[in-house]
């Protein structure tokens, strides 16, 4: 291939001059065919690039339009690559060539190659080889060697092994992201239902909170410090907190202290505060969803077999959750403050009695709780877009994980959110999220038939009182 140029000819390749005329080159017809054999063979050549990223892309092009030529470059390449992602579809492409091959043994080898992957697309290719061509007697395989057709089916057997193992993962962790977000959700109420006994309505309203500080502070990052956008989450987690709960203290302060003892007329009122909160959100920030952008370092996730992807904004989700569990156990069980709430959670008369101030208890503990709540908010909108009635569908789900772990029982509200979590998601995959829905739901009626206090009892002398 040469050049022309106004000075005479060049060598494509090299540069150099060439001897020969302008008019005895012969112009080559720019068509499809060339352009696949040239995009072809930059792959080929790409297979050496020192980022993973560029090999992988060349290789996804010779796994659809590489030729039996190419089979030593495969070879070689597949032999020296490092990166599983990039060995994977190297694995595809050259077993795809070998399986048209006449020779049988050639076949042979590379559908017993195939087995050790883990993508469907390889069992497809493997599935292709065990039907038949034509009906009746006439009918004959795809692959006449039995031998052959055996490996295939073998190799299929494995590959559905590890994509079935893939699944099931993708679904227990499915199920944990769930209940994180339960979680988060259901330790504040954990908190207020157990202190005070309100039946907060508006606690799915406080994670809507949460969400829309978070929102707020990406855009203060945005204007004033582009540079460090990536890290808005972290400066998010105090002021999502903070916002969620100086709103509980206000509830607390204004509403529901004139309340105590009256849980009809506490839930109403709070019912109305959601409403409230709601439409305050309308009003400031409009009625359309609101999407934030994850940050570059929670973007993307892990690859198991059969396209199952783990993304690392639910496993940061995760880690956050069980970091606010640790942070709310230490506060409860190793600070004064926690002392006097699980004082006032037993047994709130004979707690006065002994001069704890169980109105300022019931204020802090309101706003801890509010809190946590922001901090689901936070954790959502990394997930889900941020909207006025975003925490609607989570309250009565964080209050079926007080029920069912106990009120006022951190280590049964993490059993609750984590088993209500997982469930429901291999609920969803077998009978449709509706109906896991019920399911779960008739579930938790039968257990509290049996088991009133939930999963873990509260302790004391009052307990059952």
């Amino acid at each position: 291939m040469v050049i022309v140029a106004p000075d005479g000819l060049r060598d494509a390749a090299s540069g150099e001059a060439l001897a020969a005329e302008a008019g005895a080159a012969t112009r080559i017809t720019v068509n499809n065919r060339l352009r696949r054999a040239i995009g072809t063979a930059q792959a080929a050549l790409a297979l050496s690039a020192p980022q993973p990223a560029q090999r992988l892309t060349a290789a996804n092009t010779l796994r659809e339009n590489a030729g039996p030529a190419l089979l030593p470059v495969l070879a070689r390449a597949l032999e020296a690559e490092p990166d599983a992602a990039v060995r994977e579809v190297l694995l595809y492409a050259s077993a795809k060539l070998e399986l048209a091959s006449p020779d049988p043994a050639l076949r042979l080898k590379a559908a017993q190659a195939l087995g050790a992957s883990s993508d469907a697309a390889v069992k497809n290719l493997l599935a292709a080889l065990l039907e038949k061509r034509g009906e009746g007697a006439a009918a004959s395989w795809v692959e006449p060697d039995a031998e052959v057709r055996a490996a295939a089916a073998a190799s299929m057997r494995a590959i559905d092994r590890r994509i079935g193992l893939a699944q099931t993962a993708g679904t227990l962790f499915s199920g944990l992201s769930l209940g994180s977000i339960l979680l988060l959700a259901a330790l504040g109420l954990a908190i207020t239902y157990g202190v005070m006994g309100v039946i907060n309505m508006a606690h799915g309203e406080l994670l809507m909170v949460g969400a829309y500080a978070t929102f707020l502070v990406q855009g203060v990052f945005r204007a004033h410090f582009p540079e460090y956008l990536d890290f808005y989450v972290l400066a998010a987690i105090p002021a999502a907190f903070l916002a969620a709960a100086l709103v509980g203290i206000a509830m607390e302060r204004l509403v529901l202290r004139h309340l105590y003892g009256r849980p009809l007329e506490s839930l109403l009122a709070t019912w109305g505060l959601s409403l409230v909160l709601i439409q305050a959100a309308r009003v400031l920030f409009g009625p359309q969803n609101l999407e934030l952008a994850n940050p570059s370092w929670m973007s993307g996730g892990v690859k198991l077999a059969g396209g199952v992807v783990l993304p690392y904004n639910r496993i940061v989700i995760l880690g956050f959750a069980a970091f606010v569990l640790v942070l709310i156990w230490l506060m409860m069980q190793k600070t004064r403050l926690g002392m006097f709430v699980r004082a006032v959670t037993q047994n709130r008369p004979m707690a006065g009695c002994v001069g704890v101030p169980t109105a300022r208890v019931d204020t802090l503990a309101f706003a801890i709780g509010s809190g946590v709540a922001g901090l689901g908010g936070l954790a959502l909108s990394q997930i889900a877009n941020v909207g006025p009635a975003m925490g609607t569908g989570y309250i009565v789900d964080a209050f079926m994980v007080v029920v069912l772990g106990g009120v006022g029982q951190l280590a049964g509200a993490v059993w609750a959110a984590l088993g209500l979590g997982i469930v429901a998601k291999f609920l969803e995959g077998w009978a449709g999220a509706v109906v896991a829905k019920i399911l779960v739901l008739v579930f938790i009626i039968a257990f509290i038939q049996k088991r009133p206090q939930g999963i873990f009892a509260l302790k004391g002398r009052f307990a059952d009182s």
